[in-house]
């Protein structure tokens, strides 16, 4: 069997670093993985993970030129709530000249003030809209405070056709097979999409009824399902990026295209 490689950790795959300006997230989704972190060191509750609290110093400094690309935000969401933080905060590195990846399961009117404050840093954002299911029955279970599907692909569409750099991430991919969703994406994309496993599910608190939920994701991150999915990200091309948990599951390296 092939040695597991080393998985990229936290935004590394996806930016040299990260900027958030609130703790906690209203969205609650059951896999996050922020949330656990914030427990484990005592920085939140499981009952107030929920409440989106403003770091005040993240707001009001001053952000330099950074390196390489940088997300934003990366444990909390944009919300109506925190929308006009964060765009004190996403103004001040555009003025700096920052390449930011702005990563959030949208909410449409957020999307349409972001896309007309920023209209002349189209060419320093790049939208990556989390969108894991067209099953708006396992999006209300897993993430049960964010937006449903239509709304987050018709932010999509809206942040596509005002001429921005668009991808999406399906990770979790919460439908077994991902790339009926994949396709309803691709008329909008610029840039890629991103397919990965759930790492990660809260497991407390878990009644009868929702035991169907947590048995389905064990099916969708067997073996037997991720190669399969491998196998048919290499119909699609390169805008199809599959997540280093994938291959380090199956003991793989990236996948290999022609």
């Amino acid at each position: 069997m092939s040695k597991a490689r080393k998985i990229t950790l936290g935004t590394k795959e996806w930016a040299d670093s990260n900027v958030n300006c609130y703790s906690g997230c209203s969205n609650n989704c059951k896999y996050c993985y922020a949330k656990k972190m914030a427990i484990r060191f005592n920085r939140k509750t499981n009952e107030s993970w929920n409440e989106m609290v403003p770091n005040q110093k993240a707001i009001e400094k001053g952000y330099m030129k950074r390196k390489g690309r940088v997300m934003f935000p990366s444990s909390h969401d944009i919300t109506e709530e925190s929308l006009d933080n964060c765009l004190v905060v996403l103004e001040k590195l555009f003025k700096s000249g920052n390449n930011v990846l702005i990563t959030t399961k949208p909410r449409f009117e957020c999307i349409q003030v972001i896309c007309k404050k920023f209209i002349k840093y189209k060419n320093l954002l790049q939208f990556r809209f989390t969108i894991t299911s067209i099953n708006n029955g396992l999006l209300e279970f897993w993430e049960p405070n964010a937006p449903l599907f239509e709304e987050r692909l018709k932010s999509l569409k809206y942040a596509y056709e005002k001429g921005f750099k668009t991808s999406v991430s399906i990770e979790p991919f919460l439908d077994k097979n991902p790339f009926t969703l994949v396709e309803k994406l691709l008329p909008y994309i610029t840039e890629s999409i991103w397919v990965g496993k759930m790492n990660y599910m809260s497991s407390s608190n878990i009644n009868v009824n929702d035991k169907k939920y947590y048995y389905s994701i064990y099916e969708i991150n067997s073996n037997k399902n991720l190669l399969e999915i491998t196998k048919k990200a290499l119909k699609f091309g390169k805008i199809i990026r599959l997540k280093d948990s994938i291959f380090n599951s199956l003991g793989l390296n990236k996948l290999k295209r022609n």
